[in-house]
């Protein structure tokens, strides 16, 4: 063999193995790894994801509802844990879900303790600005390779759609997000329908009772009374806007008297089963006249805490609540079993779905 044979050869070789160096670096940099994507998120931060997400926790109990609606079997871990009552409603296979706590209200997350089940994606709720946007930045830091995907809107009960189909595009679920907005707009626009047409003097007035006591509350503006301002009703308490509201305003039981409601609605069991056995309250109108509603607890409540989509059911049960009149055409019994089918797994019987609206203060010739 001759020299000059001799060097293409080794050339040859030098080129095969720069090669194969190369493709090895490639595939070992994460920013052209195969089964990544780019996401931009509802803060219009760029995020980069594995495809498909198999795995996902949030931050907080609004958008654990949505995950759990959407694509139970890509859940990780939730923010609570699941009373008895609430797991008669949670299908087995999903009611060992690993509790990480969150960041609402008591802030008991705990970094380490997501980072232990190592999901694909955290998803953190969040609203437009700059205060947000610094704490998804924080999270993120902290949670380090694993990415997070800021979601916004979700509290709104308007624009809850908006996190709905976004988080079913995430998690390749967009079939199931949509069947979920249809099901929402179905009762949505009928009731900005009826509400449109409600004159002022026809409107009913609303105590929406939180505590033990029942001597909390929230006004319109609030997220957590949302649903008596969207049906129509006058919530009592719009003349607290403006106090610091996100936890509850505490009010007296001569504020409530001197108020004197039309109805009262709580997510308070405790409040529920003594109001009516309670002197203190005996002379307020809609405990003299049986319009004080219990909201249905179970898996989540449906009129308020999560502000999340668990409320989709709450708005047609507010609806009858305030104005059966109004609202008799919407049969109660087979919209509750539909929404627990295609939001919360489980096949309802009618006699079961009937006793949860009975239990609730609805009248038999209401549901």
């Amino acid at each position: 063999m001759d020299k000059k044979t001799k060097y293409i050869i080794l050339i040859f070789l030098i080129l095969i193995v720069a090669g194969v160096a190369i493709h090895i670096f490639m595939s070992q940099n994460p920013i052209e790894k195969a089964g990544e994507n780019t996401i931009g998120d509802m803060l219009n931060r760029s995020v980069r994801v594995v495809s498909p997400v198999d795995s996902v926790i949030a931050t907080s109990p609004t958008m654990t509802t949505v995950i759990y609606m959407i694509a139970p079997d890509k859940l990780k871990a939730v923010n609570f844990e699941w009373t008895k009552d609430e797991l008669k409603y949670v299908p087995k296979e999903y009611q060992q879900y690993p509790v990480v706590g969150g960041w609402f209200g008591t802030n008991d997350g705990n970094y380490e303790e997501f980072i232990a089940q190592k999901p694909d994606l955290i998803i953190e709720s969040a609203s437009d600005g700059n205060n947000d946007l610094s704490k998804v930045e924080e999270r993120q830091d902290k949670f380090g390779d694993i990415p997070v995907l800021a979601v916004t809107e979700s509290d709104d009960f308007n624009h809850m759609d908006d996190s709905i189909l976004f988080i079913g595009d995430v998690l390749g679920s967009q079939q199931k997000a949509q069947e979920l907005v249809d099901f929402n707009n179905k009762y949505l626009d009928e009731v900005h329908s009826k509400s449109a047409k409600l004159s002022d003097k026809n409107k009913k007035t609303v105590y929406y009772a939180e505590g033990d006591e029942g001597l909390k509350t929230n006004p319109s503006t609030s997220s957590h009374a949302e649903l008596i301002k969207i049906v129509g009703g006058k919530n009592v308490a719009d003349s607290l806007v403006g106090q610091d509201n996100n936890m509850g305003i505490e009010v007296s039981i001569e504020q409530v008297i001197k108020w004197n409601p039309d109805v009262i609605i709580t997510t308070n069991p405790e409040f529920y089963h003594t109001v009516y056995n309670n002197s203190n309250w005996a002379n307020i109108k809609a405990v003299k006249n049986h319009q004080v509603y219990l909201s249905p607890q179970s898996p989540f409540k449906w009129f308020d805490r999560p502000i999340g989509p668990n409320r989709i059911i709450g708005l047609p049960w507010t609806a009858k609540v305030i104005y059966p009149e109004q609202y008799k055409d919407i049969d109660m019994v087979q919209t509750t079993k539909e929404f627990y089918s295609k939001f919360y797994h489980v096949e309802l019987s009618d006699d079961e779905a009937r006793k949860i609206l009975l239990d609730s203060g609805l009248k038999k010739s209401n549901l």
